[in-house]
């Protein structure tokens, strides 16, 4: 008899005639109000990313302010992006995936923006679903920089909420703040699996 044998030979014995144990799981299925805007924001800064909140029709201008504090001069533009926001951009190249840009083209760029699917407000959590303004996850996987647009109406209080909004056949990307990891002597390094630097523009 094997060591892993003997373990659960002994387990089944000490539980012998036991009566069985109804466990409870009071899992939440709704989330409760509205996102709350100030919430996201801060819990999203809270992962060391940019955050602007600008009322919604200013949202243009601030793409525009940080495109060129970034000195972005060739961004990535997901299919279905709306218009708009890039509409007071002047000077700056917009790379369309269609055909498909390869690694090195993302690589190479400055940037991509974004819209999303859905923003946590409870965990500063933005999803991505692939959808029109999103594009396919090497999108925003890539390029170093991450310029994401998101709406009021997008922003909700929790994650129940959240998955109450996305499909789950659908690609998703989960992104709290940029990308980083740290090593065993708890070093910080960004930018391993993702783009090193994460600006968020919130439209109220």
């Amino acid at each position: 008899m094997s060591a892993r044998e003997q373990i659960l030979s002994r387990i089944r014995a000490a539980v012998a005639g036991a009566p069985p144990v109804e466990i409870s799981r009071a899992y939440r299925t709704a989330g409760e109000g509205p996102g709350d805007l100030e919430l996201f924001a801060e819990r999203v800064r809270d992962y060391q990313a940019v955050v602007h909140v600008v009322p919604g029709g200013e949202v243009a201008a601030a793409v525009a302010r940080a495109l060129s504090a970034r000195g972005v001069r060739r961004v990535v533009v997901p299919g279905g992006l709306p218009e708009e926001w890039l509409s007071a951009a002047s000077g700056v190249e917009r790379l369309t995936d269609d055909p498909p840009l390869t690694s090195i083209e993302l690589d190479r760029s400055d940037g991509v923006i974004t819209g999303c699917a859905v923003g946590i407000a409870e965990t500063g959590t933005i999803v991505l679903d692939s959808g029109p303004g999103q594009g396919r996850r090497a999108l925003t996987l890539l390029p170093d920089y991450h310029l994401c647009v998101v709406t009021a109406g997008q922003v909700v209080a929790g994650v129940p909420q959240a998955l109450g909004r996305l499909d789950p056949v659908r690609p998703q990307t989960w992104i709290s703040g940029p990308s980083a990891t740290s090593d065993i002597e708890l070093n910080r390094v960004e930018g391993v699996h993702g783009p090193r630097t994460l600006e968020v523009i919130i439209g109220r």
